[in-house]
């Protein structure tokens, strides 16, 4: 059975991808010298990812020994926000993670990678993995443009894309592309708009200053960027909210799953371990540790909660007298935020506290005007 790049394109697209390319499996040595460059530099902070191990993510040939080439593929996600619910503070969710678009896109390459198995060769589908750096991948099959941002952005769809590939020995006629032209030209809105300058030159993110991933990060959020984190309680949007490209085409219906767009951030710190994790586990969570889903609902809860409700009172109460020295250190936070320094006076009065409740008591803090 012959098959060629053009057939797997094809059921590609039909799949319901946005762009579908090919490319070599020769290693991205570009994107390998910059990553193990942007490590050294300290950009990376304790991101792992593709970061973990620059040469494997970098080298198709790591995963599959006899890989020839990658077939690439985008998935748009894109769709219009649902309506936010005003029945309590709701914590913000980016739009990459408010329903599972990788497994819509991982479904679609597993599509592309049946016939290619069923004619007798390797498909191994990679997506979100530490294997490649799927952008890399896409921009080299000529899906996109490496935006300023660093995201790839796709001609006429941007950058609210999933990435991933399917990596294969089958011996296809791979077409070399010349690269989709740099449409961003002079723009510079990503970096004007990324909330705390992350974006800190074109095409190069400095992790430490990236809301997104310090929501991932283990340990105590911090306090130089609460205020700025505002509503956000799973990743950040915003360089990708003021892109122009993201903004001129006809977005799709929202399709709200049980994660959805937003979250109700007073049932998050009233859930159990178990509950919490079913129902936010999907998200990288440090450590896989509930904990860390609380503090970041508490920042969020600092930035638009009302210190007069009594059920954001009695939730503060709570966790104050949480097992978690970084739950309770985030709970003092909120609670002097809202105006409730009241509620610390049980705390303040012990003989002992962790190092990280006792940091925090000490911190000056804004309340919320």
């Amino acid at each position: 059975m012959t098959l060629t790049v053009d057939e797997l394109v094809a059921v590609g697209r039909a799949a319901g991808l946005a762009a579908v390319g090919a490319t070599t499996a020769a290693p991205f040595e570009r994107t390998r010298v910059e990553l193990k460059q942007r490590k050294a530099g300290g950009l990376s902070g304790d991101m792992q990812f593709t970061y973990r191990n620059p040469d494997r993510s970098t080298d198709p040939s790591r995963t599959m020994s006899d890989a020839t080439c990658l077939i690439v593929g985008a998935y748009d996600y894109q769709r219009e926000l649902p309506t936010r619910p005003s029945d309590q503070p709701t914590g913000r969710v980016a739009a990459y993670s408010s329903e599972d678009h990788y497994a819509a896109l991982r479904a679609a390459l597993e599509q592309i990678a049946r016939p290619l198995r069923t004619a007798g060769f390797k498909a191994l589908v990679l997506a979100d993995q530490n294997h490649l750096v799927d952008r890399a991948a896409a921009h080299r099959a000529g899906i996109g443009w490496w935006g300023k941002s660093s995201n790839v952005l796709v001609p006429g769809i941007g950058s609210l894309v999933v990435l991933g590939s399917v990596l294969t020995n089958a011996p296809l006629q791979i077409e070399p592309l010349p690269e989709v032209e740099d449409a961003c030209k002079t723009c510079t809105k990503c970096l004007d708009g990324c909330p705390t300058g992350a974006i800190i030159a074109p095409g190069v993110v400095d992790a430490n200053k990236c809301l997104a991933w310090l929501l991932q990060v283990s340990g105590v959020f911090p306090a130089e960027y609460r205020e700025l984190l505002g509503d956000r309680i799973y990743g950040c949007d915003d360089c990708q909210d003021v892109c122009p490209p993201n903004q001129i085409r006809r977005k799709k219906p929202a399709a709200q799953s049980d994660e959805g767009a937003w979250v109700p951030i007073l049932d998050v710190l009233e859930l159990d371990d178990q509950a919490l994790m079913s129902r936010l586990g999907r998200w990288y969570v440090p450590e896989r540790d509930p904990d860390y889903l609380r503090r970041n609902a508490l920042v969020v809860l600092g930035n638009i909660g009302r210190g007069a409700d009594e059920r954001t009172v009695n939730v503060l109460a709570a966790m104050l007298a949480h097992h978690s020295p970084v739950v309770v250190a985030h709970a003092v936070w909120a609670a002097r935020r809202l105006g409730r320094d009241d509620l610390l006076q049980e705390l303040a009065g012990r003989d002992s506290l962790d190092d990280v409740v006792s940091a925090e008591l000490q911190r000056p803090v804004v309340a919320v005007a």
